[in-house]
This record gives C-alpha cells, structure tokens and sequence, in this order.
C-alpha cells in the first residue's frame, strides 16, 4: 500500500507538470513580477531590508499560495465533474493516498517556485544571505503551503470545473492584495490592515519577512500559531465540503 501511495504520489505530480498551462503559468507568474519589482524597480529599502529581499518574500508567498490553489482547487473539481472521483472510490487506493497526492503535488510546485526566485534573487537580484537563512526562509515558505493546500481542497469540491478559475482568482487576488503582498501593508488603509490579520498569506509573508532579517513584523512565533489556527480552521471546513460530497454520492 505504500508503494500504492507513492505512485500516486508521483504520478500526480507528473500529470500536473506535464500541462503546460498550469506548470509554466504558475512558475512565470511569480518570477515575472519578482523581475518587474525586484530587479527593476530595487531601490531603496523596505522594514530594514533591501527592496530586493523584500520583493522576494512576498512574491515567494504568492508563488506557494497560487500554485496549490490552482492545482488542487482546479484539479478537485474537474475530477469530480469527470467522474472519477467515482474510480477512485471503486479502486482499492484508500481515500488517504489521493489526499495525499493532491497535498505532496501542491507542495512540490511551491518548493520549485521558492527554489526558482531563490536562483533569480541570489544571481540577477544581488540578494547575499548566510546559508542558514536562505535554508530558514525556503523552508518556512514551502510548509508555510499548507494552508493553501487545505483551502485548495475547500475550494475543489464547493465549486464546479467552469466556475473554479474564477472562484481561485476572486479568493487569491483580494487576499494577495489585503495581505500587502502588492502594496505593503502600512500603506494600506485601516480598515484593510484588520482584514490581513486574518489572512494566511499575511502571516506567511511577515513572517518570511522577519526570517529575512526585516524588522517590525512580528515574532515568528506568533505568525506560525496564526497559520495553525488558520490550517485548522480550513481543514475542518474540508471535512465538512468532502463528507457533503460523499453524502450525495451515495444517496445517488
């Protein structure tokens, strides 16, 4: 069963980097962006940090909140359009495995996105970090995916395979935006700085702020509980969207 799981494991990941439109889309659009305002527009300073750094830590952030969003969100609810949720279901892969698959697969593309702005900060951006730092930050950005991967599965089986691209954009482009992932945060009106708070992107982002050597953001500590908290939260509401989905299944 094992050896089951990681082929599913890995075959997920290979169907998703073999589909261009969403392998390539996802890496270009966070390395197109860290391009734009990270190498062109990198003077100055932002919280303690150089422009350079700064930029890379939020476009990191919106990398590994896209990539699982859009893989498992649109992935989820073209399989269960397709019907094969109802394969799965009769094979004897326990529902574990393909859970998973969607999970490792969401990470995997966010630690291919963290790796790809890391290569373009360090060479092209002038971004100089000791070893461990850059190994703190890329590792607290690729777990810092797993929220992002829970609501991708919220998302996959509450909307359809046609209305899933506009339901991803309509939750990741304001939170993106409320986070201060485009504008930062201080510069955003009141209001939309007490909506951040309850964000995962803006914790995830302050905190690769603070391990980059950015001031005034916050323990890390503080922004790892929030990311807990907030992971619980949508993973109860996955259980709750997958048992409603099971339940219709059955009863029809």
């Amino acid at each position: 069963m094992t050896r089951a799981i990681w082929m599913e494991i890995r075959c997920e990941f290979l169907s998703r980097l073999r589909m261009p439109r969403y392998s390539v889309s996802i890496l270009a659009f966070p390395l197109m962006f860290y391009v734009f305002f990270g190498l062109i527009l990198h003077n100055g300073k932002l919280d303690g940090i150089g422009a350079a750094v700064y930029v890379l830590c939020t476009m990191a952030t919106m990398g590994v909140m896209f990539a699982p969003l859009m893989g498992l969100a649109g992935g989820i609810s073209a399989e269960r359009g397709l019907g094969w949720m109802e394969v799965k279901r009769a094979s004897p892969m326990p529902p574990i495995g393909w859970f998973l698959a969607k999970f490792c697969g969401g990470m995997a593309f966010s630690a291919i996105i963290v790796a790809a702005l890391f290569v373009l900060a360090a060479t092209l951006g002038g971004v100089r970090m000791p070893a461990a730092q850059w190994g703190a930050l890329g590792g607290a950005l690729i777990a810092g995916s797993i929220p992002f991967c829970v609501l991708g599965f919220v998302l996959g089986y509450l909307v359809t395979a046609n209305a899933a691209p506009a339901m991803i954009n309509l939750v990741a482009m304001p939170m993106a935006f409320c986070s201060g992932l485009w504008v930062p945060v201080q510069f955003l009106p009141h209001a939309i700085q007490g909506i951040a708070h309850f964000l995962p992107a803006y914790h995830l982002a302050e905190m690769s702020e603070t391990l980059a050597g950015a001031t005034g953001h916050g323990s890390v500590a503080s922004h790892v509980q929030a990311l807990i908290g907030l992971t619980i939260i949508f993973a109860a509401a996955a259980r709750i969207v997958w048992r409603r989905d099971e339940g219709r299944v059955h009863a029809g």
